[in-house]
């Protein structure tokens, strides 16, 4: 294997991409609370349409990179796709239901432990982290946690909610790694198409096992399912992957976590669910955590993962 090259430096497009991501992702939990649609159908509709959008760019400008994945190096590459979309699905099936099962809040910032995930799994690939990141990822954690006024309920529907947010949190890890080792010579637009179309799949099959209702649903959830078609996944979820291919995944995730406080004001505005009066100093907290973070681990120079042949980007 040949030696690790360095991360291309953080340039304006990326970091505005980011900007982007974490505005859209935040409106995901409220608009899930709000529509009146099972959450594993809203997971469905929101990845299914997504690559009705994605599909047309996507064989029109990548039509020999989809052909590339199916010879030979090109099919561990195919199969990091494949993969992340498998998490995805897992992500959905788990996340989803908990922001209807627990306060939006809640939900928010125990998905939130993503980083802690994420720093396990590059652990894990031989990427330790300085600990200087480590302690950016607890302060970034705790700052989420106090900013959404997250409040662990005791009935048994609560705590439903708060172990598949916490679950969610775990798979949102996985996919996020595997993302990260299918952008280093993966295009955005042809990952992103696979990776949904995977998780769009895996939810069909789960929601025909359980029976749930996929149509009959009323105006505005269609509304609020088709906003979270552009915002949340469309700008949210394909602007961090598009990130990836500079920013390694551990930061990405930390980066997400600026969704929580983002979520949580939306869900005051929309829903009415105020947060406590620690939110301000959450913020901070999370906002300390995340420069902590970025700028650590910049200074520390990580060894990036091993570069594919034919790096491709949008």
């Amino acid at each position: 294997m040949s030696p690790p090259s360095p991360r291309p430096s953080l340039d304006p497009l990326t970091t505005g991409a980011v900007g982007l991501a974490v505005v859209a992702v935040s409106s995901s939990a409220p608009l899930i609370a709000y529509a009146a649609a099972p959450a594993l159908a809203i997971a469905f509709w929101r990845n299914l349409l997504a690559v009705a959008v994605l599909s047309p760019f996507a064989l029109a400008r990548r039509r020999a990179e989809f052909r590339r994945l199916t010879t030979g190096v090109g099919r561990r590459e195919g199969l990091f796709c494949i993969l992340s979309g498998v998490a995805l699905a897992g992500h959905f099936a788990t996340w989803v239901p908990s922001a209807q099962l627990t306060s939006v809040a809640t939900s928010t910032a125990l998905v939130a432990t993503q980083p802690v995930w994420q720093g396990l799994i590059a652990r894990a690939q031989g990427r330790g982290l300085p600990r200087i990141v480590w302690i950016g990822i607890a302060v970034a954690v705790g700052g989420a946690a106090i900013a959404t006024g997250v409040d662990v309920g005791v009935s048994g529907r609560a705590v439903l909610g708060d172990v598949l947010a916490l679950t969610g949190g775990m798979f949102a890890a996985v996919y996020t790694a595997f993302g990260e080792r299918a952008r280093t010579s993966i295009s955005t637009t042809t990952y992103t198409t696979i990776c949904y179309g995977i998780c769009a799949l895996l939810l069909l099959v789960m929601c025909l096992i359980g029976g749930v209702r996929l149509t009959g649903f009323d105006g505005n959830t269609w509304l609020a399912i088709l906003a979270l078609v552009v915002g949340a996944q469309l700008l949210g979820h394909s602007m961090f992957n598009y990130a990836l291919k500079k920013i390694p995944a551990t930061t990405v995730s930390v980066l997400i976590l600026l969704e929580a406080p983002g979520a949580a004001l939306l869900g005051w505005a929309w829903l009415g669910q105020v947060p406590r009066p620690y939110a301000l100093l959450g913020m901070a907290l999370l906002l300390a955590g995340v420069a902590v973070v970025v700028l650590g681990g910049r200074r520390a120079a990580p060894t990036a993962l091993p570069a594919d042949p034919t790096p491709l980007d949008d």
